[in-house]
């Protein structure tokens, strides 16, 4: 075999896009179970410190909302993407298990921001993890106008062009939330609710782009 054919092997991907979204789905999943563990509250408390308690556990719910919330999103928008797919190369794979590791790993920013939210390093950590994750989601919309032939039958450039327009506007509202954290890590919590707002923003363009071409008229 010479050097050309082994090249050729290498690039080969044995996996095919459905099962390799039956390994993410599992992945967001089980993210999104972690985060609830993280919400405790001390046993064997009198009444009268109970309420207390749980006061004390409400930064720890709202960091597990938000970060619940951003997943369910991601989980989404992975289902999106991989409806447009149609073969895999060793780059959507890099790009999608990078994007798996930081989604198995959000439960420790969720509580790194649940305990010191009030500090810059927490909040500009968690945005930034957000950031990355977004990112890589998007370099896989990039691989595919890169490269049609990776891309499912009838799959319209304009449907990834509006993809990646989508994903980088939420890039850009936790990127940019970590320059405001160090600024008012208060403030960067507000900012981080920009992306929601984005998403609903993009709803109905993405309605109007999942028409089939020939009922649009």
């Amino acid at each position: 075999m010479n050097n050309r054919s082994f090249g050729h092997l290498r690039r080969e991907v044995s996996v095919g896009p459905e099962r390799l979204l039956l390994l993410g789905d599992a992945v967001f999943s089980i993210a999104m179970t972690l985060l609830a563990l993280e919400i405790t509250i001390p046993e064997g408390l009198p009444d009268s410190e109970v309420v207390h308690a749980v006061r004390e556990v409400l930064p720890a719910i709202g960091a597990y909302l938000l970060s619940f919330a951003v997943i369910g999103i991601m989980w989404l928008a992975q289902h999106a993407l991989f409806r447009l797919i149609g073969s895999l190369d060793r780059w959507l794979l890099h790009f999608y298990f990078g994007l798996l590791a930081l989604v198995a790993a959000l439960p420790f920013p969720t509580r790194l921001l649940s305990e010191y939210g009030e500090t810059t390093t927490a909040t500009a950590f968690y945005g930034a993890s957000i950031a990355v994750a977004g990112t890589l989601l998007c370099s896989m919309y990039l691989r595919l106008l890169a490269k049609p032939a990776l891309t499912a039958t009838d799959t319209s450039p304009v449907v990834l062009k509006e993809a990646v327009r989508r994903s980088v506007l939420l890039i850009l509202v936790f990127a940019t939330s970590v320059p405001v954290a160090f600024f008012s890590p208060s403030l960067a919590k507000y900012w981080r609710l920009l992306a929601f707002s984005a998403r609903l923003l993009f709803r109905r363009s993405t309605d109007t782009t999942d028409v089939p071409a020939g009922e649009a008229r």
